[in-house]
C-alpha cells in the first residue's frame, strides 16, 4: 500500500466510502486513487490557500470523476447544500474523496447530509465537525437555517 492518505491536510474517514480533507496538493493527489477513490469533489473556492487551477485536469490523469462546487467561505448557501446532496446521491456507491481548503466547509455540509439524507443523530454526527473546527457565526447559523424545527 502507498504512503497513506492521511498526510493529505486534516484528513477524516468518515466512512470506508467517504473521506473528507483540506486541500490536498498535487503530488498528494495520486494517494486519493491509490485509496481507492472514484470521485472527488471540491467545495473550496478557486482562490483558497493551496487551491490550484488545474485540478479538474489532475483529477482525470489521475483517473478521478472530478466535481466543483465553489462554496463562499462568508455566505454558504442552501443551493449549494442542494447541489452537494445531488452529487452524493449521483456518486452514491462510489468511494468519494471530498475536500475544500481546511475540512471546514467539508465538515458542515457532511454533517448536514448525515442528519438530513441518511438521518444520522446530530450529536452524534455532529463531533466529527469538532475534531476539525468549532463553527464561527456565519457556519453556526447555515447549520441552524437547515436543520429541522427542534434538531440542536
Amino acid at each position: 500500500m502507498p504512503q497513506t492518505i492521511d498526510v493529505i491536510l486534516n484528513f477524516l474517514e468518515i466512512y470506508d466510502w467517504l473521506g473528507t480533507a483540506g486541500q490536498p496538493t498535487k503530488e498528494q493527489y495520486p494517494l486519493i486513487k491509490a485509496w481507492g477513490y472514484q470521485v472527488v469533489i471540491n467545495l473550496a473556492m478557486p482562490d483558497s490557500p493551496g487551491a490550484f487551477h488545474d485540478e479538474a485536469q489532475l483529477a482525470r490523469e489521475n483517473g478521478l470523476i472530478y466535481y466543483h462546487i465553489p462554496v463562499v467561505w462568508e455566505s454558504p448557501t442552501r443551493w449549494d447544500l442542494e447541489e452537494f446532496f445531488g452529487l452524493m446521491k449521483k456518486f452514491q456507491g462510489k468511494k468519494i474523496f471530498l475536500h475544500c481548503a481546511l475540512n471546514m466547509r467539508v465538515s458542515v455540509f457532511v454533517f448536514l447530509y448525515r442528519v438530513l439524507i441518511l438521518g444520522e443523530q446530530a450529536e452524534s454526527a455532529r463531533e466529527m465537525i469538532y475534531e476539525i473546527w468549532e463553527p464561527n457565526e456565519v457556519w453556526q447559523q447555515f447549520i441552524e437555517a437547515n436543520l429541522p424545527t427542534g434538531v440542536q
